[in-house]
């Protein structure tokens, strides 16, 4: 691929900010997990969208970044990271109990959205929220800046990529994929879900990929997804940071050598991410969906009504305890989690 031009990465910079893996790797993901989802998973999740087209999971799989954009939604804005308090490059580890703050994070929000999606009482409106919701942490949580607390996940450590001046924690996002693929639009990333999969069907991924789902159960939602997040945090010892930012911050220019380093594991956690989705979103239909329908509705009919999950699921999270470092920069940033006017965590 051609590096992307100067002007180019300016212009990606000033439109809209970086999202978690950005439009492109979101919408890859949910590609991915369209590929792995059975006729009759597929079938409910394009009820509940209203969408019955070929890309039913990629155009709403950047909606949640959209809306934690809004007054409105600014309330979502912890739940697409968890800030692993480790140390990197010389410890990364996540515990939930230790990480996930008062607001919630990622790992809850999997929770909280996993109950909601199949509760079977909620209005479309708030289903169908739900299931967005799903479709967007589960991408999130692969990015291993995403499971990390260190400088913000990365947006504080000030890099210079293709002669641009940005951060770690976009160049991980938007820039690196972007420069991989070549473009952002749902094309590019139907092109990029095709080698993905035929990676995880005959590549280089076959023999992995039965490990990156083993164990989860949506009887135990906290586990699985500490699973993951533990998963991705790993590589920021491994590849992100293994030589500490210092290192990234006095580079003349991360382009190419700390890409080619790179862009593998990116390449990796993408394709793990959208397995992973397509085969949650599997044992939600199997164990919710069609559980509640062969029960003809007597269980939902039969319990409480102000029972309903909460909105925020503040019933996940773990005993409160003090906000650290990384939370009170982005409480004084107005509960952005961005560490820069444009890019965001």
């Amino acid at each position: 691929m051609a590096p992307l031009s100067k002007i180019t990465l300016v212009t990606l910079g000033s439109v809209g900010g970086a999202n978690a893996w950005g439009a492109l790797g979101h919408a890859t993901v949910a590609y991915v997990a369209q590929n792995y989802v059975s006729a009759s998973t597929a079938a409910w999740a394009k009820g509940v969208l209203g969408d019955t087209s070929s890309s039913y999971l990629a155009n709403i799989a950047s909606w949640a970044d959209d809306y934690r954009a809004t007054t409105a939604g600014k309330w979502s804005a912890p739940f697409h990271f968890i800030d692993a308090e480790d140390n990197p490059p010389t410890s990364c580890n996540v515990d939930y109990n230790r990480d996930c703050g008062s607001a919630g994070c990622s790992i809850s929000a999997i929770a909280n959205y996993t109950q909601r999606v199949g509760d079977g009482r909620l209005s479309a409106t708030n289903t169908a929220e739900a299931l967005k919701f799903l479709v967007h942490f589960i991408g999130d949580i692969t990015q291993p800046l995403h499971d990390e607390a260190y400088e913000v996940g990365g947006n504080d450590i000030k890099v210079t990529f293709q002669g641009y001046s940005d951060n770690l924690h976009a160049d991980w996002d938007t820039y690196m994929p972007e420069v991989l693929i070549g473009g952002s639009s749902l094309s590019d990333a139907q092109s990029w879900a095709n080698t993905l999969i035929n990676e995880i069907e005959s590549g280089s991924y076959k023999s992995q990929a039965a490990s990156w789902i083993q164990g989860d159960t949506i009887s135990d939602v906290v586990t699985s997804a500490t699973r993951w997040a533990s998963d991705a945090n790993a590589f920021v010892c491994s590849v992100v940071m293994p030589n500490g930012a210092s290192a990234l911050e006095s580079a003349s220019d991360l382009y190419p050598d700390y890409y080619n380093s790179a862009i593998g594991t990116i390449e990796l956690q993408i394709a793990k991410g959208g397995y992973r989705l397509g085969n949650w979103l599997n044992m939600v239909y199997n164990s919710e969906i069609v559980a509640k329908r062969d029960l003809e509705g007597s269980v939902n009919e039969a319990r409480d009504v102000d029972s309903l999950p909460d909105l925020a699921g503040r019933d996940w999270l773990p005993a409160p305890r003090p906000l650290s470092r990384a939370m009170l920069a982005r409480e004084a940033m107005g509960g952005s989690c961005c560490g820069s006017e444009t890019h965001a965590h």
